[in-house]
């Protein structure tokens, strides 16, 4: 057999790394759970005219063939691209099930069409919190998410700073139509792309495809550029002269979400009202969310979100929803890849046996398995070599201890610090720090 070629856009982890990604992943739950969320995880598979529903095109989906090919008489299916529609269509199916205002989070693999690049995945994790209510949700859940993911990602010691940034969509709509504007919602998928190419294009833009004057494309280009980190962007858009009731609505909302945010800030967590943040999806009804890491802009936002105002309708009821889902795979596999971030070991194991010969390894099985009873994580050696070559092997694992049955009973060596006491495996434990792989930053500035 020739040696596999990996495939581009399906990142797979190496054992140290993938120790990292359980922590992580462990970690968010953790919190969301704190929260009150509760875990929720979905098929993998959706009928495709769901997926097709929200505009994206059949490009972006991978489509089950074999389905399409038994002949069921309906659009075929395919794999998720996201946790969003899946979602809706579980809280419809479920509904005279569940307790609204539904909390749920959800830690699953998607798949999507992408063409792979820095931070584009084929096939990825994503973290996705939200609150969904029946026919009303009060506004304080806006907030309750930017919170709780906040918190959540600033659990994640190894990441660098970061900036969630917050916008609303009625803000910027309501600035639109306070303008003049015929087509709110296509200068709002213009304005979208101001991370991706000069204020000037967009300028041009805003003119030729929306049907702005001059005068108007620099007003909103002007919107754009306010940012700050307080609710003095209220009176920066006031300055600018326009107005409209929903304007006046968004400024009142966006101003709640940053005030909200404020207790949990620090220098490495920010919250910030940026009113460049569009989202360029249509079922966005007020609060956009959008996230960067510092030093890693390249990746364009890791978390985003927003509040919907019809995540789905039966005709009787409507189901109005607020979220934000961390790109899981987007954040960890630069990291992980530029070597910015491993485990201290690549076994979860913190002892290894060591075997005088295979005769002792009955011996050793029983050792091992009161050490684990106790909660540490143990292995045996593979084979009796010299103890010199038993620890070399540890030493290559990153397993911190050694154990040794001698005449005189057992001991425990540290083969860091050359440290070696007696011990008894049915109450022994290592140092804290040591009973489980540990996240490892390297030296940034090397």
């Amino acid at each position: 057999m020739s040696r596999p070629t990996p495939l581009s856009g399906f990142p797979e982890f190496l054992p140290a790394q993938r120790i990292v990604e359980q922590q992580v992943l462990a970690t968010l739950a953790r919190t969301f759970e704190l929260h009150g969320f509760a875990s929720l995880e979905t098929r993998a598979v959706e009928p495709m005219d769901q997926l097709l529903a929200k505009g994206e095109t059949s490009k972006e989906v991978y489509v089950l063939k074999r389905l399409q090919d038994e002949g069921t008489g309906d659009a075929g299916m395919g794999l998720h691209f996201d946790l969003t529609v899946p979602f809706a269509r579980y809280v419809m199916e479920n509904a005279g099930k569940l307790e609204f205002p539904f909390r749920r989070y959800q830690i699953q693999k998607v798949w999507r069409g992408e063409r792979p690049q820095a931070g584009r995945f084929r096939e990825f994790t994503q973290a996705d919190i939200d609150i969904v209510g029946r026919d009303t949700l009060g506004f304080h859940h806006d907030v309750e998410v930017a919170r709780v993911m906040a918190e959540a990602l600033g659990k994640l010691e190894f990441l660098p700073g970061f900036r969630i940034q917050v916008n609303n969509r009625k803000l910027i709509q309501g600035f639109y139509a306070g303008l003049g504007a015929s087509d709110p919602l296509r200068v709002m998928q213009l304005v979208d792309k101001l991370d991706k190419m000069p204020a000037e294009k967009v300028g041009e833009l805003l003119v030729s495809d929306a049907g702005l004057t001059a005068e108007q494309a620099q007003q909103t280009l002007a919107l754009a550029q306010i940012s700050t980190t307080d609710s003095s962007f209220v009176g920066a858009v006031r300055a600018l002269g326009v107005e409209h009731p929903l304007l006046d609505e968004g400024l009142v909302e966006l101003a709640a979400v940053i005030e909200g945010c404020a207790p949990i800030t620090s220098e490495r967590i920010r919250v910030v009202a940026d009113l460049s943040i569009a989202r360029g999806l249509d079922y966005y009804t007020g609060t956009v969310f959008e996230t960067r890491l510092d030093g890693f802009e390249s990746l364009g936002s890791i978390c985003s979100g927003g509040r919907y105002d019809s995540l789905a309708s039966d005709g009787r009821s409507t189901y109005p929803g607020v979220g934000i889902s961390f790109g899981v795979s987007r954040a960890l596999v630069p990291l992980l890849g530029d070597g910015v971030v491993t485990s201290s070991r690549s076994v979860p194991s913190a002892v290894l046996i060591a075997l005088t010969d295979e005769e002792s390894r009955p011996v050793a099985d029983a050792t091992a398995q009161l050490l684990r009873a106790n909660g540490v994580a143990t292995e045996v050696a593979p084979k009796a070599d010299k103890f010199g070559k038993q620890i070399k092997y540890a030493e290559k694992r990153g397993i911190p201890y050694v154990w040794f049955a001698t005449a005189d009973g057992d001991q425990v060596k540290d083969i860091r610090s050359g440290d070696q006491v007696a011990a008894d495996a049915a109450t022994w434990q290592p140092a804290p720090e040591d009973l489980r792989p540990q996240i490892v930053l390297s030296d940034r500035d090397n």
